[in-house]
């Protein structure tokens, strides 16, 4: 069999903040290249009415031409040690770094009622073969303002994703739900292949854009590069000497 057609998609409407993607994007083409795969932007709006994030569902049909698609949030840091994480799960399965309980996120509905998995996505990280597109799949039974009035922000998450900003999270939680789509935490993968303490990314929905532009150069350097892990300790240290230094203020 010949070599599967993959993509790395991530959404960059309007520019986003530059100075994130200064640093990230380099690790993620980088990515891109180790694996094969195109490295492709989402940078034009289908429905201009919904946040931004919603964008993301264009996938639903971009991602036809390829046999495996790999969505990136334009804020996460990829460690250079990634693998290729498509030799590794079956077509018919879906992937995201981890996931949260619906019923903390989410109001109930009858497809969340029947799949008593009750997966709360997280999709800063996907991954979906061809056979597996309809994880993408766009409202259709609801409309955009109907599914923004079932986002249940958990209380961690309100300083920074109270404007609608989890509604692709929502809709992928419900498609994985609607259409019964076998799924599979990238955390789980990795204790599988003996590797349960290896730290392959770096994202966090929790920080200001201004923090993050603080804390993502320095991780590499001061965490990565000297093989260490990025954990509580480091990132509350380092986000005070940003507040201390005035760059990682609003």
């Amino acid at each position: 069999m010949g070599e599967k057609k993959k993509a790395i998609w991530v959404l960059n409407i309007n520019n986003y903040a530059p100075e994130i993607t200064e640093v990230t994007y380099p690790y993620i083409k980088a990515y891109a290249e180790k694996i094969g795969a195109d490295f492709n932007q989402i940078t034009e709006r289908k429905w201009p009415s919904a946040p931004a994030t919603y964008e993301k569902l264009q996938l639903h049909w971009l991602g036809e031409n390829y046999d495996w698609n790999i969505y990136i949030d334009s804020d996460t840091l990829v460690h250079p040690d990634m693998f290729d994480v498509t030799r590794h799960i079956y077509p018919d399965t879906v992937l995201q770094y981890g996931h949260d309980l619906a019923g903390t996120r989410w109001k109930d509905d009858k497809y969340f009622r029947r799949d008593t998995r009750q997966i709360s996505s997280c999709n800063w990280f996907t991954v979906a073969s061809n056979d597996c597109l309809d994880l993408w799949h766009p409202l259709e039974d609801l409309t955009v303002e109907q599914a923004l009035l079932n986002l249940r922000p958990q209380l961690k998450e309100r300083s920074t994703c109270s404007d609608g900003h989890l509604i692709d999270d929502y809709v992928l939680s419900r498609n994985i739900a609607r259409y019964g789509l076998h799924y599979r935490k990238f955390l789980d993968l990795l204790k599988h292949l003996g590797s349960g303490g290896a730290q392959l990314f770096f994202h966090t929905h929790l920080l200001t854009r201004k923090e993050k532009a603080f804390v993502l150069p320095r991780i590499m350097a001061e965490c990565w590069g000297e093989s260490k892990n990025v954990d509580a300790e480091w990132l509350d240290k380092t986000l005070k000497a940003s507040a201390e230094s005035g760059e990682g203020l609003l």
